[in-house]
């Protein structure tokens, strides 16, 4: 009797072990299917998540490159930075007497300044906002980044806001043009803030900044309402954004009406000769 329950034993032993290496043979394919599945799902999100990239870079209002193009005012190697690609596109951000375009090995966009809504333009990063939809039901309209290793000439940025019209953004002033009058300035935010001078310009209102790098030129179709609450404060309302100034010198009423007369008078279209009483 102990002779047929150790054979019974050791069958079962035999079994359990056989079942054992199935399982493990079973478990291991499942394994691999896995990883196999997981690789090609990989795969699969990359190709699309490039084929969307393309697609909506073919699809935000870019132009073929003129021929023979018109000559280059600036132009400058830059990255066009899109949330959907993971690493930003190299290559060359010209704007022209036309447009602006951007020249890559992988592609070739342009916009004509007639296709460009508004620019924010600052620290050698400029935005482009076209006159097309985003994809996918997203609200708002396309948006171009750009970050450049050439600053923006003055001239250039005042040309680009000329051509395109409609308000902007534009951070690079030109500290050599005439003015009316020039005032040192301290820009308010609500974290820190920059010393400079406000320049104050028949065409609009500048401010300097000492390093650069938070300078800005409104013309006055860029400005929407000015205020001085008291001759050392003066406030712009202007394209999505109001500035705060802490004037280091006080800015006279007459100097002030001169401004008022220039920002309303060119939206009433009216002469600024007289007096405004």
């Amino acid at each position: 009797m102990p002779a047929k329950v150790r054979r019974s034993d050791s069958g079962l032993r035999t079994f359990a072990l056989a079942s054992l290496h199935v399982r493990e043979k079973m478990l291991n394919r499942k394994g691999l299917l896995l990883i196999v599945a997981r690789k090609k799902s990989l795969i699969l999100a990359t190709v699309l998540a490039a084929l969307m990239g393309f697609a909506l870079i073919a699809d935000a209002g870019c132009q073929a490159p003129a021929a023979p193009p018109a000559p280059a005012m600036w132009e400058s190697a830059a990255h066009l930075h899109r949330t959907v690609l993971k690493k930003p596109i190299s290559g060359t951000l010209v704007i022209d007497s036309e447009g602006v375009g951007f020249r890559s090995a992988r592609f070739s966009c342009r916009w004509a300044f007639l296709e460009i809504h508004t620019f924010d333009l600052s620290n050698r990063e400029i935005t482009l906002t076209i006159y097309q939809n985003r994809h996918w039901h997203e609200p708002g309209e396309q948006r171009f980044h750009f970050t450049v290793q050439e600053d923006v000439p003055a001239s250039v940025a005042s040309i680009f806001a000329e051509k395109v019209q409609r308000p902007v953004r534009n951070g690079a002033p030109d500290a050599s043009a005439p003015a009316i009058a020039e005032i040192p300035a301290r820009h308010v935010k609500r974290f820190g803030g920059s010393n400079g001078s406000l320049r104050l310009r028949d065409t609009g209102i500048d401010y300097v900044s000492a390093d650069g790098r938070d300078s800005h030129s409104w013309r006055w179709r860029d400005i929407q309402t000015i205020a001085n609450p008291h001759p050392f404060s003066f406030r712009i309302t202007a394209y999505r954004e109001i500035v705060e100034f802490e004037l280091k010198q006080p800015l006279s009423r007459e100097l002030f009406n001169k401004l008022w007369d220039r920002l309303y008078a060119r939206n009433l279209n009216v002469s600024t000769g007289g007096e405004r009483r």
